[in-house]
């Protein structure tokens, strides 16, 4: 990213920055040492946070230090233990390197595990690993992708598995590991049965929340629909804030529950999942409706102790 467009972006924007890619970490330390002194010079006073998501190959030492001393909260990008991982991306070694650098260093991570077609065959060896690794916040990203007549590729997870392979890891999750290990799939639907807005888009009500601003300044309505006709306009000609509020992007945000088909509006779990991801077109429709189905009962139960104000742990016991 050229320095005049990421000193145009950091003036114009003052939320948290997801730097991801691609590989973020190829671009080096000293770029996001400009970042952090751009941040300081455009926001005096203001904390800011920074996310970064790797495959974790190139953390090192150095890395680590400064990843820790500037409180950037890091994604790794991990699918489970070397026969899991292995499937799709030969690097198992580098990246659990990677991870008990962050480890050593005491850096705050999460991870993003993707699951695809064989990966959803294991369910509980995915999740024990990552428990013995010592991972406390881990999200489960279904992977659907389609060739050029969308049609879905080999490796695409079929939307029953991963239904049963998120039902699989809950069933020991809420009897073992309810305020010990926080898995996003979990806390984002018990978000909805209490009632509250999303926190991600996937299962928001509209669109539109989550642009993606390219190295050359492009602004898109989403990073899902990187594409001509969804091309907003650049920060170096029009600013970030006018982008985000044009009639373009109001209608890409309100098209999410506008289109829905009849049988998303007619459903029992519509307001947990709320189409899902516009993107991957109610795919995963079967999946997500027998996770739902069979997690409601738990979720009410969690429901209710909150209400009591008590601590929804008290579920293991329950």
């Amino acid at each position: 990213m050229p320095d005049e467009v990421l000193s145009a972006f950091i003036r114009q924007y003052d939320g948290e920055y997801v730097w991801q890619g691609g590989e973020p970490t190829l671009l080096g330390l000293d770029f996001f040492r400009k970042v952090l002194e751009l941040q300081k010079k455009h926001h005096k006073g203001k904390k800011i946070k920074n996310s970064l998501q790797t495959n974790g190959i190139l953390l090192d030492d150095k890395w680590c230090e400064f990843l820790k001393k500037n409180d950037f909260l890091v994604g790794i990008s991990l699918d489970g233990p070397r026969d899991v991982h292995e499937i799709y991306r030969p690097s198992h070694e580098k990246v659990m390197r990677g991870l008990r650098l962050l480890k050593k260093h005491g850096v705050d991570f999460n991870v993003l595990a993707c699951v695809a077609e064989e990966t959803a065959k294991k369910p509980l060896e995915v999740y024990h690993f990552f428990k013995n690794e010592g991972a406390e916040f881990i999200q489960f990203t279904p992977i659907v992708e389609r060739d050029a007549k969308g049609e879905v590729l080999p490796w695409t997870v079929e939307p029953e598995s991963y239904g049963d392979f998120l039902i699989a890891i809950f069933e020991e999750w809420v009897r073992a590991d309810v305020g010990k290990v926080f898995v996003m799939n979990f806390e984002w639907a018990l978000n909805a049965w209490v009632g509250n807005p999303s926190p991600v888009c996937i299962f928001a009500e509209r669109c539109g929340a989550s642009l993606v601003i390219e190295h050359n300044g492009d602004v898109y309505s989403c990073d899902h629909f990187v594409y001509p006709e969804h091309l907003l306009g650049n920060i170096l000609k029009v600013g970030l804030k006018s982008l985000a509020e044009l009639p373009a992007q109001q209608d890409f945000g309100a098209a999410k529950s506008e289109k829905l088909p009849l049988y998303c509006k007619s459903c029992n779990y519509l307001f947990a999942c709320r189409g899902e991801c516009p993107k991957r077109k109610q795919y995963l429709c079967a999946g997500y409706k027998k996770y739902f189905k069979h997690i409601d009962r738990y979720m009410r139960a969690m429901r209710d102790l909150l209400n009591h104000n008590r601590p929804v742990s008290d579920i293991m016991r329950i």
